[in-house]
């Protein structure tokens, strides 16, 4: 499997042992005009709320109606305001990098995606603790918050779904350098690394179109998360290819077995033709293979399955399941590079290739 080789900032180099030099910038923003910027008293004016509100917002220290809330955020973009921490702060090098992560706990610990993620960073800054921490639904924890932006960690990785999407705005407003792993929602401008995931959906129907598969499905990923959307769009560009739009099949899961597992019954009740699946994952592709094997379905004969990760499930699946390998590692290895410079128009996008198996 390919390594891709990580670049080095001009004027450093690797140090022994592989790691890299991790100098963190005080100004994060590395265009924003001299001078001591804008201040909080500034932000509230123009959100027409008092300092103390505008404070509120920005620590999430006392509830304050959605409204208000969008009106400061907005005021911080506009006067692209950066809040100084303390000194002392500032200028202590914490050793310590966030990563959070909003997912279910078990789950969370359950899936080899975010330990890979976790393997591919640590690899880049062995001499750093990863702080990992999960957050749910809804508005981050206002101790989530001050804790992200109180001087403990030198930069935060956020993975997966956002549960609060004014948390990279609050985190860039306190000078806390902030990349996203995966492609963020389009209202966000935000750094960020991410695989090729539309590009790879698309070889891997092709795959399956040139095998002599006609009735290609797909089970899908959430359609809220870029991955889930990219990898939708990219079955459907690979059928308009091929002149078949209209002979789409989808059905959607969370990127989880059982969804998995769920939606190929669900496939195959409407559309009992169906002679493929591209599944968005790999963990749903498995769960495809258990339905098609208790209904008496053979893989490949009756119905190839092309998974996407290259988990290592894949390999031990029978049969082998054929896939979309994205480089996880490497993702996460990029992902702290970009803390270097996290500008919120830098981005990193890995390219994905096939990797064939007995399922296909």
């Amino acid at each position: 499997m390919p390594v891709h080789p990580l670049p080095h900032p001009s004027g450093t180099s690797p140090q022994p042992g592989g790691a890299v030099p991790f100098p963190i910038p005080d100004q994060p923003d590395a265009d924003r005009p001299a001078g001591p910027g804008p201040t909080l008293a500034q932000v509230a004016a123009h959100a027409g709320v008092s300092s103390a509100t505008a404070s509120r917002v920005l620590n999430r220290s006392a509830p304050v109606s959605p409204q208000i809330a969008a009106r400061v955020e907005s005021a911080v973009r506009e006067l692209r305001y950066v809040r100084r921490r303390a000194s002392a702060a500032t200028s202590r090098d914490t050793g310590a990098i966030a990563v959070v992560a909003f997912a279910d706990v078990l789950r969370f610990h359950a899936d080899q995606f975010p330990v890979r993620l976790l393997a591919g960073a640590q690899r880049v800054v062995p001499d750093r603790e990863l702080v990992v921490l999960t957050a749910g639904p809804g508005p981050a924890r206002p101790s989530l918050v001050r804790y992200l932006c109180g001087g403990h960690v030198d930069g935060v990785l956020l993975v997966g779904r956002w549960g609060d999407p004014a948390l990279p705005g609050l985190l860039q407003a306190a000078g806390v350098p902030v990349v996203s792993l995966g492609r963020p929602p389009q209202s966000q401008r935000l750094a960020h690394v991410d695989a090729d995931n539309l590009s790879g959906a698309r070889a891997a129907v092709r795959l399956l179109h040139r095998a002599g598969r006609r009735r290609i499905a797909t089970i899908a990923g959430p359609p809220d998360t870029a991955a889930g959307a990219d990898r939708l769009a990219g079955y459907r560009r690979a059928l308009l290819d091929h002149g078949d739009p209209a002979r789409t099949a989808v059905a959607y899961g969370d990127f989880g077995s059982r969804s998995g597992e769920h939606a190929m019954v669900r496939l195959l009740d409407q559309f009992p033709d169906v002679d493929a699946v591209f599944a968005a994952s790999d963990a749903m592709a498995i769960g495809a293979l258990r339905a098609l094997h208790r209904l008496g379905r053979r893989v490949p004969d009756d119905v190839a399955v092309v998974g996407f990760d290259d988990s290592p499930a894949a390999a031990s699946a029978r049969p082998g399941l054929t896939t979309v390998r994205q480089p996880v590692e490497d993702l996460g290895a990029h992902a702290v590079e970009l803390l270097r410079d996290p500008s919120p128009t830098r981005s990193v996008v890995l390219p994905t290739h096939l990797v064939v198996r007995q399922s296909c």
